[in-house]
Order: C-alpha cells, then sequence, then structure tokens
C-alpha cells in the first residue's frame, strides 16, 4: 500500500459535490441540471404559489465533519428564478484533524433572480469550517443572500467554543431598522452598497431570535427586490 492510499484510507472526511442549473420555460422556472455527490443531496423542487422554483439542499449524513471537502455550483439563466434553502440548521462537528470546506458558487444570468436562504450554522465546540460565497452577478440580476452562524450549542456551554470560522434602499434600510427596534436585544445594522444594494448585518442573542430577524429581513427584501410576498417555507 502506497503512503498516498494509507492517508485516504485513514480520512474522515468526504468529497461532495452539487451541481444545479435552473431556466425560465414559459412563466415557469425550472432545474433543467442537477448532479451531486454525498454527502450533498437535494430535494425534488417544491410546488408553491410562487414564480420560483424552491429546492432544499440536505446533508443525509446529518451534519458536516473534518475534512469534509463541499462544493456548490448554482446557475440561474436569464429570467430564472431560484430560491434555495435547506430543510434545518447545519451542524459542525467537532474535529481534532482536517478542517471543513464549503465553496459556495453562485452564477445569476441577466434577469435572473437567486434567494440562497439555508438555516443557520451551528458550529459545535472543537469544530473547524471554512466556507466561501463567490456571486457572479449579471447587471440586471437579483440576489438575496443569508449566511448566518450561531455561536455554538449555548445550553450545553459552547458559546464560541469553536476552533476555527434593484430597490429602494433607503426604505429597505428603514424598514430593516425598524424591525431590529422591535425586539429588546437583536441588533441590526444596514449598509448600503454601491449597486443598488444593501447589507444587513445581524446579532441576535438566541438561535430563534436570530432566526426570526433573518426571516424578517427576507420578508423586506423579498417584497423591496422582487415585489413579492413572504414564501412559506414548510420545514420541520
Amino acid at each position: 500500500m502506497t503512503p498516498g492510499a494509507s492517508l485516504d484510507a485513514a480520512r474522515v472526511g468526504r468529497d461532495g459535490s452539487l451541481r444545479l442549473r435552473f431556466e425560465r420555460r414559459g412563466s415557469r422556472t425550472v432545474v433543467t441540471g442537477c448532479r451531486y455527490t454525498l454527502p450533498l443531496q437535494v430535494l425534488a423542487p417544491v410546488a408553491l404559489d410562487d414564480p420560483a422554483a424552491v429546492v432544499s439542499i440536505l446533508n443525509p449524513t446529518g451534519g458536516l465533519v473534518g475534512g469534509d471537502r463541499l462544493s456548490i455550483d448554482v446557475h440561474a439563466a436569464a429570467g430564472a428564478h431560484a430560491v434555495l434553502t435547506t430543510p434545518s440548521a447545519t451542524r459542525v462537528y467537532r474535529t481534532e484533524g482536517e478542517v471543513t470546506a464549503q465553496m459556495v458558487r453562485l452564477s445569476v444570468g441577466p434577469r435572473a433572480v437567486v434567494e440562497w436562504v439555508p438555516d443557520h450554522t451551528i458550529p459545535f465546540a472543537g469544530s473547524a469550517l471554512r466556507q466561501t460565497i463567490d456571486v457572479e452577478l449579471d447587471e440586471t440580476a437579483g440576489l438575496v443572500l443569508v449566511d448566518a452562524f450561531s455561536a455554538g450549542r449555548i445550553a450545553l456551554g459552547e458559546a464560541w467554543r469553536f476552533a476555527v470560522l434593484a430597490f429602494d434602499r433607503d426604505r429597505f434600510a428603514a424598514d430593516v431598522e425598524r424591525l431590529g427596534a422591535d425586539g429588546a436585544t437583536t441588533r441590526l445594522g444596514v449598509a448600503v452598497l454601491s449597486r443598488r444594494g444593501a447589507l444587513v448585518r445581524c446579532l441576535a442573542p438566541t438561535a430563534p431570535a436570530l432566526v426570526d430577524a433573518v426571516a424578517g429581513c427576507w420578508r423586506l427584501a423579498r417584497r423591496a427586490l422582487l415585489g413579492l410576498p413572504p414564501l412559506a417555507l414548510r420545514k420541520g
């Protein structure tokens, strides 16, 4: 047995990949390309009263472990509208070896829209996660992107114990600030971006408060950017 083969045999993590392509067909968006390898997987698109194709990305192994190397590529062709989410929060488990690496690439074509709205990530004590999100966005495209992390399993005393970690902008910013004012301890900050966008930062004391704040921001973003009502995703 060669040294390289011995190293692979001892490795715990897996290489997972997901490739998704969305295209506009008449008034609907359909999935025209889908390839994946475990530990990444997707569910069939959900039929909702919404112009978007809604797809859930899941990890049937229960979470991410050290050594996992995951790659997600999503392309929305001209005029397509895709919503990508997860069934629940993503757990990142403790590692004493390699880090967990996840790279997300979103390509959004002319007049296309991508809503990347996964549930938050929970890094366990001793976990190590490196994640990158790269976006190629056409000038006429729209993007709603959520990247939320908890501080860990707070109830177990694991806070911060992980090892490694075009719309009316003024109206949207004011709405988000009011949303933050409604909560006693959740804090929200809004920065206007140069390309007709807004960056929202949120700090919440609990996971439920974080979930509520993110859902509120997403609701406002859908209205401001897309002129659409909130999307009721059936989870749990």
